[in-house]
């Protein structure tokens, strides 16, 4: 993903290069474990020019010239690609070209240089989690079999999605009473919880997956989430193979809800001001900010002892 400015077409994204600008540096976001794509060192309105004699230099975030660098493939015409990126591999990549102009009446040579920065972060696609709501109708609120049903149903759900390695966490329940215009004074229960893709097991599952393993964790939360949707849809019926009797409470038709939650990796965050073209994306904390865990912003140090990208403490 780059930031591409208007006169930077679509055609460019799909031939997977990114121009650099004289005037202000440009942000690239590259997936972890990925390529990124080819930087190239020269802007566009450059690009459609003869150049004579042109040489790049290259220079990685950790000041060091990136010519032979294994884990680039750096090309004869100055475009860079940054290979197997990494999160220690963000930040700012810096090509200054040198080329010659010649004056076509004196034939008299004039060096030019240019310098471009593009600033090169990683990101992670965000973790979901869905928050799931249901209701259920109830003889009175202060019964005790409304939250041995509540209990009984979390262990039913979690049996439905358990092959998916996901589960059930933060459940919680209240009742209320509602007056209704038709049948007067009812009770309802209102059950909320987290379908979690991180159940006991989900590591082995990542195990068998190259590299970043959250496109397949989010998949399963879904297909868990969904799973949980048509089991609603299904409820009367279970619930009275589940308690053999035509039970005292009873789902609410049409009352289940679903709501994508997400969360970033330790280390990652979001941040729709400083990362417009990435908003949706988990971008890499920032040098002097950090996030030790799941929250999707990075914290800013109240020291400057971060100094790398990635931190997920201060010091």
């Amino acid at each position: 993903r780059a930031e591409l400015k208007e006169e930077q077409s679509i055609d460019l994204i799909e031939k997977n290069e990114v121009y650099g600008d004289t005037r202000h540096e440009v942000n690239v976001y590259v997936k972890v474990f990925t390529n990124s794509p080819f930087l190239v060192c020269m802007d566009l309105a450059l690009s459609q020019e003869r150049i004579i004699d042109p040489s790049y230099l290259w220079i990685g975030p950790d000041g060091r010239d990136l010519q032979g660098q294994g884990y680039v493939n750096l090309t004869e015409t100055g475009k860079l690609m940054v290979m197997g990126f990494r999160v220690s591999m963000s930040g700012a990549y810096i090509c200054t070209l040198s080329h010659k102009v010649i004056e076509t009446t004196t034939q008299e040579e004039t060096e030019m240089v240019e310098a471009y920065k593009f600033m090169v972060y990683a990101y992670r696609e965000a973790d979901h989690a869905y928050q799931l709501s249901v209701r259920f109708s109830t003889t009175r609120c202060k019964l005790k079999t409304n939250g041995l049903f509540v209990e009984k149903l979390n262990r039913i759900l979690n049996s439905t999605i358990s092959h998916l390695t996901c589960h059930i966490t933060e459940s919680s329940y209240k009742c209320y009473s509602i007056r209704t215009p038709k049948n007067g004074l009812q009770y309802e229960l209102f059950v909320n919880f987290l379908v979690n893709p991180f159940a006991p097991g989900w590591e082995e599952v990542c195990h068998k997956v190259p590299y970043d393993c959250e496109d397949v964790t989010n998949r399963r939360v879904r297909q868990a989430a969904e799973r949980i949707g048509k089991f609603f849809h299904q409820l009367k019926d279970v619930l009275k193979n589940e308690f053999h009797v035509v039970p005292t409470i009873q789902y609410v038709d049409n009352s289940f809800s679903m709501t994508p939650i997400d969360s970033c990796r330790p280390g990652f965050g979001k941040n729709h001001h400083t990362h417009q073209n990435c908003a949706s994306c988990c971008v890499v904390c920032g040098p002097g900010t950090y996030s030790p865990n799941n929250e999707v912003t990075c914290r800013t140090c109240a020291s400057p002892q971060a100094r790398m990208y990635g931190a997920k403490s201060c010091y």
